[in-house]
């Protein structure tokens, strides 16, 4: 890349070669952003054309209204005869001397179909919901891909989930087939979900069970005739998906055929360029919507190549995740600032060895990313030569809606970048928020939740204006950066303080690798901060903190000084690298901790307890 003052360019190679190349695109998106989408949306294969680009009944949207499609389609009839014998989908598994299991195109389609021939059998039908409790093996990949081909609407559960979340999810959807597995590998650990499954289907109407072996072995073995395409309107459900909060009930974020398609096709093509040589390797697990549109849909929409991995990126070695980039070619990878971190804390020396040849572009997904873990990512992995997208998105999102796009830029450390073309945003109040026509994926409503959809999403700024519960700021060049949840700020005596802005502060220092800020009570100011950062070095411990509360007061200023430091060896993290603050101002608090079992590392909590009581 080509670094220009504080902004960073792509070389002239990459942008020649990039899909989109000329700015030009963001005002022919913007002058008509339906007719923009509609162009993108006549590429695809429909089955009968639609009447409407968009209609609007606020809070309610329609896009491609009357249309007909199936997701699958356009996965493998469309250009067919061009990506038949090409690679579609490469598993790792984490045992290391287990074979991969490789499909092309050809043999991914006959897996679901024989899938989709089975759940028939099983009496799903179309417009049916179909829990999916899998783990990251190509089976997961295969039951999501066999619903869209029926038509049955499926809901993925987080492998890692507890009973009682699988319990809760299943309940809501009314699901009647739940899909699961006898296991899977994780951190040299082989991990029971049959156990976890049969007790979470207790209390639901799900009546039968499919369970498919960790060796590869499925229910649907003998299933052998092709299976056709289920004819879906734009506005048919394809899949709901669940946002879970720290309070209440989980929301089913109902993301439905048409507009879903469209976005996961063009936001993939155009913000990771893909090329049909490339080999994508998003590390999302498939419970997640990132798994959902980044994994599986939008790479084989675009006839390239996804790799799934079954395991932990640093297990057997800090270095796994390296390797597999090597082993495999990987052009283009994206993953969370989490792992960025942790990759880093294992220092420099490990990455000597990789070239990274193959790699030519970088992205970023799930939270904001700091400067220093940026230009780590940026040195180290991406050599000085790949553009780093950074991506902001949500689970209602369907698709990514802030990026630069790599063939332009421009790039701009801990800045997500500009709006995706044809999505119109505003920052009202230092809310992010969404204008119409909207996305194309955004969500149609919370399944069986009318009142919560209003509510959460169209009752802060009007009907007509979607609300993120992000919080944002714009730069000069109309870059965007996303500074958190609203609800991740804190009152200091009156001004609201992001943790996500002192979170990135306390990145900046080089001994720390990952931090989290939270709101602790302050018999005078309301509210106060403390940090609790990951410090596995050899200094005094007191040195350290007093480095942190410098830093914090050198970046944003004496009002954000915290109350507390806590030095720890490591944070609760979610598998997916989210790091649980919840329960660290649970654990200060010394409330009830509830459900723990979607940690990656519950012992994480006792040793904090040790730090915080002694």
């Amino acid at each position: 890349m080509i670094k220009k003052d504080e902004l960073y360019y792509p070389t002239e190679e990459f942008k020649k070669n990039a899909w989109v190349n000329d700015p030009k695109i963001y005002e022919e998106a913007g002058s008509d952003p339906v007719k923009f989408w509609e162009k993108l949306a006549k590429e695809l294969f429909w089955f009968k054309p639609w009447k409407n680009g968009f209609l609007h009944k606020p809070p309610y949207f329609q896009w491609f209204a009357g249309g007909k499609i199936n997701i699958t389609s356009n996965i493998f009839e469309r250009d067919w005869e061009t990506r038949k014998d090409r690679t579609a989908l490469i598993w790792e598994p984490e045992p290391v001397n287990e074979k991969p299991r490789i499909f092309t195109y050809t043999e991914l389609l006959k897996e679901v179909c024989k899938c989709a021939n089975y759940l028939k059998k099983m009496g799903v039908k179309k417009g049916d919901r179909v829990g999916i409790y899998l783990p990251m093996i190509p089976e997961a990949a295969v039951a999501m891909l066999a619903c869209a081909r029926i038509g049955a609407a499926h809901s993925v559960v987080f492998s890692a989930f507890s009973p009682d979340a699988l319990r809760v999810r299943m309940q809501d959807t009314g699901a009647k087939v739940l899909i699961t597995a006898d296991g899977y590998y994780r951190g040299g650990k082989f991990i029971d979900l049959l156990k976890n499954a049969k007790d979470g289907i207790k209390e639901t109407k799900i009546k039968k069970l499919a369970v498919v072996q960790r060796s590869g072995k499925t229910p649907w073995q003998e299933e052998k005739d092709f299976c056709k395409a289920a004819e879906m309107d734009s506005e048919d459900l394809q899949f709901i998906l669940y946002t879970s909060g720290s309070t209440g009930k989980p929301k089913g974020c109902m993301h439905v055929c048409g507009g879903y398609t469209v976005q996961a096709n063009w936001t993939g093509k155009w913000i990771f360029d893909f090329h049909k040589d490339d080999i994508f390797w998003c590390t999302s697990d498939l419970g997640w919507v990132t798994g959902h549109t980044y994994t599986i849909y939008s790479p084989l929409l675009n006839g390239i190549t996804t790799l799934m991995f079954e395991g932990a990126p640093n297990f057997p070695a800090p270095d796994r995740w390296a390797q597999i980039i090597e082993k495999r070619g990987v052009t283009v990878f994206y993953t969370a600032p989490t792992a960025i971190r942790m990759f880093k804390s294992y220092g420099e020396d490990i990455l000597k060895k990789y070239q990274f040849n193959k790699l030519r572009l970088l992205g970023s997904v799930g939270e904001p990313i700091d400067e220093s873990a940026w230009l780590w990512y940026y040195n180290n992995v991406g050599k000085e030569k790949c553009p780093i997208v950074d991506t902001w998105w949500q689970t209602e999102t369907g698709g990514i809606l802030i990026t630069s796009l790599p063939g332009m830029g421009p790039f701009k450390p801990a800045f997500t970048g500009l709006p995706f073309p044809g999505i119109k945003v505003e920052i009202k109040d230092g809310n992010l928020v969404i204008l119409p026509p909207f996305a194309p994926g955004l969500l149609r409503g919370i399944y069986k939740n009318p009142k919560k959809y209003s509510e959460t999403y169209w009752s802060q700024y009007g009907k007509k204006v979607y609300f993120t519960s992000d919080g944002a700021i714009i730069d000069k060049n109309g870059l965007i950066r996303i500074i958190g949840r609203v609800d991740d700020v804190i009152k200091v005596a009156g001004h609201r303080i992001s943790t996500g802005e002192m979170e990135a502060a306390i990145n900046g220092h080089q001994e720390i690798s990952e931090c989290a800020v939270i709101g602790i009570l302050d018999e005078i100011k309301g509210e106060a901060p403390a940090v609790f950062a990951v410090y596995n070095g050899t200094r005094p411990a007191e040195e350290i903190k007093k480095e942190i509360i410098s830093q914090i007061q050198k970046v944003i200023g004496p009002i954000a000084l915290p109350k507390e430091v806590y030095l720890a060896a490591d944070l609760p993290k979610t598998r997916s690298g989210k790091i649980m603050r919840r329960i660290l101002k649970k654990l200060w608090a010394k409330e009830e901790l509830g459900d723990l079992s979607t940690l990656a590392n519950p012992e994480s909590v006792d040793k904090i307890k040790k730090i915080l009581y002694g």
